[in-house]
């Protein structure tokens, strides 16, 4: 194709993940400010309120490409911000904060709890090389009832965050619906010039899933525990991190393959699926053994990430030379 077609296609792509990740964190800010408003404690905002909403650019990609019978870029931005959300995200903010120390046991407990909900779809993928609708209604099942039962513990978690007037309230639910149109609109043009880009550079959508899409729809998420870290609030910046994991992998692929069914290129995925499983196991395990994570564990996780990129890319060089 015409190399000038191509520039226009990549701009128009990187302008869109650019607004999808601005409106996110816009809407973050102000949904911390109507949760701060109601009362609910920052444990209870990090893992429900700012781990669903900073998992909503994931879950307006994965509906608009499901509408576009291209599931296999929202399986691959799950996949992919998975990742980024447990190495580069938590492994920048640990060094930020020269450690991140785990002070509650329910929070660790809550780690498992995320290991397992995440391996949840990639057995699903596995077993029957996709992941159906009925697929789709047993992972929102899951999110809802582990929504549930955070519900019922929220009152275990009593350290409150400071209140908002009411004048921040009502123009944050503004804010709020605001962020939510541009959202919409702007993960349309990521997916639909995504899959221009797919077939310009003759890349499968999971690839450019895995680490474009994903590394905007992160950016929410980093930009929001690197606040909660520095305002004294990690009990928040790890809240959402779990939560949007688990959020990502039962509420975004739930919806996506009630619309329509995921199917992907399955050597990169069982590659990149492998390697997020690998990557929740140690973040469990750092949580478990030393009851923190510390900032070398930090930089462990950013070089992970980088191991990660050099793997993926290798495999679909293989891919092409075969």
């Amino acid at each position: 194709m015409p190399f000038n077609d191509l520039l226009v296609h990549i701009t128009i792509f990187l302008i869109s993940c650019i607004v999808l990740a601005k409106s996110a964190e816009f809407l973050v800010k102000s949904l911390t400010k109507i949760a701060s408003f109601l009362g609910w404690t920052e444990f209870a905002i990090g893992f429900i309120i700012m781990a669903i909403a900073t998992s909503v650019p994931e879950l307006f990609v994965g509906i608009t490409s499901a509408l576009n019978k291209n599931s296999a870029l929202a399986l691959g931005t799950v996949i992919g911000s998975n990742i980024v959300d447990l190495t580069l995200v938590i492994g920048i903010v640990a060094l930020l904060a020269k450690g991140i120390r785990i002070e509650s046991k329910t929070i660790r407990t809550d780690t498992l709890y995320m290991f397992g909900i995440a391996t949840l779809p990639v057995i699903l993928m596995v077993q029957g090389n996709e992941i159906s609708r009925f697929d789709g209604y047993l992972l929102l099942s899951v999110f809802f009832l582990y929504v549930i039962k955070l519900l019922k513990q929220k009152g275990r978690f009593r350290k409150a965050i400071d209140t908002v007037p009411i004048k921040e309230f009502f123009s944050a639910i503004g804010l709020s619906c605001f962020s939510i149109v541009v959202l919409f609109f702007s993960s349309d043009f990521v997916v639909r010039y995504a899959s221009l880009l797919s077939i310009d550079l003759m890349l499968p959508p999971i690839l450019i899933g895995l680490f474009v899409i994903a590394f905007g729809t992160s950016l929410p998420e980093l930009t929001f525990e690197i606040k909660a870290v520095r305002t004294g609030h990690r009990g928040m910046a790890l809240g959402d991190l779990l939560g949007s994991v688990i959020a990502n992998s039962t509420l975004v692929l739930g919806v996506t393959a009630l619309i329509y069914p995921i199917d992907a290129d399955f050597l990169l995925f069982l590659t990149s699926a492998s390697f997020m499983l690998l990557v929740a196991f140690l973040f469990v395990t750092f949580t478990e053994s030393e009851e923190m994570i510390s900032w070398q564990e930090g930089i462990a996780l950013i070089l992970l990430y980088v191991f990660f990129v050099i793997v993926e890319l290798n495999v679909r060089l293989l891919q092409v030379s075969m």
